[in-house]
């Protein structure tokens, strides 16, 4: 029997497993890109977009979102190289697809490394389009630590 694929909220005990699985799939990120970080960023903001998927409760994928009232964006789009081809990328699209607009987001957007042409590939055939605009970026806070708790 196949096991049955769930995509829920991120919950805390999924930390360790979230983020050995963007280090397998995002290799040549940043090194301001630290998983960690990002989850604890994600989880003060509309944790509700950070989705992961798992099979037999071992996270085989994730998504995170956010909503800024005129456009949704898309970040860490990932499955494991072992579970890719069986839908799991699609179904995650899916639901936050679906998170997104009944928020009423009308537009989402998402980056793709210009060379990573099989990603590209991905989200054209789900209907997403390449438009012709320049990615800048700045950067506000330089990590080096673990933020401290919030009380």
């Amino acid at each position: 029997m196949d096991p049955e694929l769930n995509i829920r909220p991120f919950q805390e005990s999924d930390e360790q497993d979230v983020a050995e699985l963007w280090r397998e799939i995002f290799v040549d990120e940043s090194a301001y890109n630290v998983p960690e970080q990002d989850i604890w960023r994600k989880l003060k903001v509309q944790r509700e977009l950070f989705l992961v998927a798992t099979l037999d409760e071992r996270v085989v994928g994730t998504t995170m979102a956010g909503y800024d009232g005129h456009r949704g964006w898309l970040y860490y789009v990932a499955v494991s190289p072992q579970y890719r081809r069986r839908g799991i990328g699609e179904s995650l699209m899916t639901r936050v697809e679906n998170e997104l607009r009944a928020m009423g987001c009308p537009k989402i957007n998402l980056q793709v490394r210009a060379w990573n042409i099989g990603t590209v590939a991905f989200y054209k055939k789900l209907g997403y389009q390449i438009e012709e605009r320049v990615s800048l970026g700045k950067r506000l806070i330089v990590d080096d630590q673990r933020p401290p708790e919030s009380s």
